[in-house]
């Protein structure tokens, strides 16, 4: 196993990838008595068109169609669900399904080996009948209608359609209720043999195990072996455009408060060093905004908000940065935003005390064995690789680097949804 050593924090990453594809990454920890254990397909809501394995004509599945892969997983042809199997020995189990990838995972103290190569062998075992399949469908179906009056759900929502006008993140990961319903048993086993197969998947346990042993039950599980794989995936996915598909729009619903989503697009294409630039837009973004920021006490003085938060993600060539907030007056909060970002007065005593507390969280939260695993797992998916040295590129960010990446970015591509109080 290759160790990758991340730089300053006395912890070690173990790498494997094996003949059958499969990506193996242990973070050993002598400290812990607990373990926890992901098990990831690189497969989200967004991979929709592709060319199943054996077949020459492209296909294109209908949307949530990965969320519902997830759920049939943890029906076995034996009866026995994973949850049934972990609780026994009072491990937690549970799945999810993002916009990028669906993972699995087992999190507990004791039974390290035999969840382990369960884990492995219900991902590796499909049970899909067509009975099975319509019984799901009204289950999802009543699950996607709870988020019809859940208001922050439908903000993020309405603003991905404003930003995007191609790009499956414009859809709900868990898709409509009429989209589901044209998921069939066949069209389920082509999306899991093209995605599930250990050439495009990434196994990652952090905590208290023996990494040889570990290593041992992996190679060992019949499952995994018999796995079609080493397959290469033919997909295609639409083309999305620069501009935001809708710059304003607004809509009512029965709350207290006005709220609004602001959201910015910025093309990443053609940038070498993403992790840098992320970073250097998350500093821009955490001293301009962040709970200490001078905007934020300007804003609370002059009564313009209650809630405040952003966040930002890649997707495909764009870096999306969302603000989203509770204000009684949401344009003229919107417009002190777009004032604070174009101004961007930030000085090198905000730049060296933001990188000393990055460097203290790194610290502590290399602690965490989740948290840890989900770091590393982020690096894996945003960037193709673990990024183990991020506490010396800390160090070595300053304000020349951050006024070159000040240029770089339009925050004029941009929409924003407001929602207004309306009677119940």
């Amino acid at each position: 196993m290759k160790e990758i050593k991340l730089s300053g924090l006395d912890q070690s990453v173990f790498f494997e990838k094996l003949e059958n594809g499969l990506e193996v990454y242990f973070i050993p920890y002598k400290n812990k008595t607990n373990y926890t254990m992901h098990y990831v397909t690189k497969f989200g809501s967004t991979n929709t068109t592709f060319c199943p394995i054996d077949e020459k004509e492209y296909i294109t599945v209908p949307d949530g169609i990965a969320h519902f892969l997830e759920h049939k997983m943890f029906e076995q042809e034996d009866g026995v669900d994973p949850f049934t199997f972990a609780s026994k020995s009072g491990t937690n189990s549970n799945a999810s399904t993002s916009y990028k990838i669906t993972r699995y995972y087992f999190e507990g103290s004791n039974n390290f080996k035999e969840n382990l190569d369960y884990l492995l062998t219900y991902v590796h075992s499909p049970y899909f009948t067509e009975e099975n399949v319509e019984k799901e469908k009204g289950i999802i179906a009543e699950e996607i209608k709870q988020y019809d009056d859940e208001i922050d759900w439908i903000l993020d929502e309405e603003l991905r359609k404003s930003i995007f006008q191609k790009d499956s993140t414009r859809i709900d990961i868990a898709g409509t209720v009429e989209s589901i319903s044209g998921i069939t048993k066949d069209l389920l086993y082509k999306t899991y043999t093209a995605y599930y197969q250990p050439s495009n998947m990434i196994l990652l346990v952090s905590g208290s195990f023996n990494k040889e042993e570990a290593l041992e039950t992996i190679q060992n599980n019949k499952a995994l072996n018999a796995a079609i794989t080493n397959y290469t995936i033919k997909e295609k996915k639409a083309k999305e455009p620069v501009e935001v598909a809708r710059k304003e729009y607004s809509f009512k619903f029965p709350i207290v408060n006005p709220k609004v989503a602001y959201g910015m697009k910025i093309p990443v294409k053609g940038i070498k060093d993403r992790y840098r630039f992320n970073l250097y837009v998350g500093m821009i973004l955490n001293i301009l905004f962040g709970l200490s920021s001078r905007f934020r006490e300007r804003m609370k003085k002059e009564k313009l908000m209650t809630s405040f938060y952003n966040e930002r993600d890649f997707v495909g060539d764009y870096l999306i940065i969302n603000f989203y907030a509770d204000s009684k007056d949401a344009k003229k909060l919107v417009e002190e935003i777009k004032k604070e970002l174009k101004t961007g007065n930030i000085t090198e005593e905000e730049i060296e005390r933001l990188k000393k507390v990055w460097i203290s969280s790194e610290v502590v939260m290399v602690d965490n064995i989740a948290l840890t695993l989900d770091n590393l797992l982020d690096d894996i998916i945003s960037y193709g690789e673990i990024i183990p040295n991020k506490i010396d590129l800390y160090r070595s960010m300053n304000r020349k680097g951050l006024e070159e990446i000040y240029k770089k970015i339009d925050f004029d591509n941009a929409s924003v949804v407001y929602v207004e109080p309306k009677e119940s």
